[in-house]
């Protein structure tokens, strides 16, 4: 295969041993060095941490971020959005993902699943209303409601949530999560009135909200709705507060306006991601990444004609070629079926992943020429167009939703 554009050639590295000696000695044990490009690189220190330079790192566009807001309020006609930042929001650090959305008036909170990302937010500062969506126990409930962090309830848990209640000296705002054809989690729908008006009538305890999980099903998907705004309605009927009502996601933003309600609840299209391909043809939302991963090409060989790469000799170069080496693998969050048919940008051109991505590398092709050299900076995915996250999932046919969230959180985040 060829690059999409085809750089000029480059004399090849013939920095030899003497070369590397000498660099090595000159150079504090601190710094890593490329002695083929001769130009020492510093390390990096974020939160403690010293990072090799060389190491692969995640960029996160705050501005992206606004601007995806501002588009899904539209969207919603001003509606209230719970911004979903699981998993590391999304990739881009959930502390990051946290501080900078907390600052828009139209979000209204923040979701998590794990208690560490909704502690990790309070202690990073944020103020606003934190959701937990996960289980927890009793002292997990303790621990969470002592940091003003909301649970999300399904099961009948009154007595605990009123010992908790009386322990602390508070009030204990819930959501409750109905199971209106989803089938993971929630109270089956069936059950939802008995459960909501229990919890709604106890002193200690204030519902702020109901909410389910739609299914993504064409035809069950209208139905989930009318069944939690039946139940909405009908405890509203008896002057019960049940506070909002939510169940749309980024997929729900495209397919069901009808599930807006009375706030929207999203993740994956705060990120600037369309959930599916077909939704970035809609028009209906101007989505832009505020993700990108990133490295520095850490070697570049000559393969002769016939020569091997990969482990069980998964390339084969059928004419002299060049390849890079990139200190980027799956152990980063690189899919490993990317190297059927992922692109990595260099210098503005598109070379191909080739053999086999191990835990810690991944091989391009760059040609028969080549002007890539080590130090130059590699892009996986990131905001510009055609290397868009959507973009290099698609062409190895992989789904986007396993790049973001499964980024290595040990990665050091840039916010720019």
């Amino acid at each position: 295969m060829t690059p999409t554009k085809l750089p000029k050639l480059m004399k090849p590295c013939r920095a030899g041993r003497r070369t590397f000696l000498a660099s090595m000695a000159a150079t504090p044990a601190l710094l890593s060095f490329d002695a083929c490009a001769q130009v020492p690189q510093a390390p990096v220190e974020r939160d403690g941490v010293v990072h090799s330079s060389f190491d692969p790192w995640v960029e996160v566009h705050a501005a992206n971020l606004r601007h995806n807001i501002g588009a899904i309020s539209e969207r919603v006609g001003g509606r209230p959005i719970m911004a979903v930042i699981k998993n590391d929001g999304y990739g881009l650090g959930v502390v990051n993902a946290g501080r900078t959305l907390e600052a828009l008036e139209v979000v209204s909170g923040l979701a998590v699943v794990k208690l560490n990302e909704a502690v990790a937010l309070r202690e990073g500062g944020v103020r606003k209303p934190v959701l937990l969506m996960g289980p927890f126990g009793e002292s997990d409930l303790e621990e969470a409601v002592s940091r003003d962090i909301t649970p999300m309830v399904y099961t009948p848990i009154g007595d605990m949530l009123d010992r908790v209640a009386a322990k602390l000296g508070k009030t204990i705002s819930i959501h409750i999560c109905l199971d209106t054809g989803m089938g993971r989690v929630g109270v089956p729908v069936r059950d939802a009135a008995v459960l909501i008006r229990d919890l709604a009538g106890r002193p200690a305890v204030q519902v702020q909200g109901l909410q389910t999980t739609l299914s993504e099903d064409p035809e069950l998907d209208p139905l989930q709705v009318q069944r939690l705004q039946e139940v909405g309605t009908t405890l509203r009927g008896e002057g019960l507060d049940v506070g909002r009502l939510h169940a749309a996601s980024s997929y729900a933003l495209f397919e069901h306006p009808e599930a807006f309600l009375d706030m929207v609840r999203v993740g994956m299209a705060i990120y600037g991601i369309y959930p599916e391909p077909k939704f970035y043809e809609m028009g209906v939302l101007d989505l832009r990444p505020a993700v990108a991963l990133r490295g520095r090409v850490a070697y570049v060989k000559q393969l002769r004609r016939g020569e091997t790469a990969g482990y069980g000799r998964a390339y084969v170069a059928e004419n002299d070629v060049w390849i890079a080496t990139l200190p980027i693998g799956h152990g980063d969050g690189l899919p490993r079926a990317a190297a059927q048919g992922g692109l990595v940008t260099i210098g503005g051109a598109r070379y191909p992943i080739i053999a086999a991505i191990s835990a810690s590398h991944t091989m391009v092709e760059l040609g028969q020429e080549t002007q890539v050299q080590a130090g130059d900076q590699a892009t996986v995915f990131d905001w510009e167009e055609g290397s868009r996250p959507e973009d290099f999932a698609a062409a190895f046919g992989g789904s986007v939703y396993d790049l973001t969230m499964h980024l290595n959180p040990l990665m050091p985040r840039h916010v720019i």
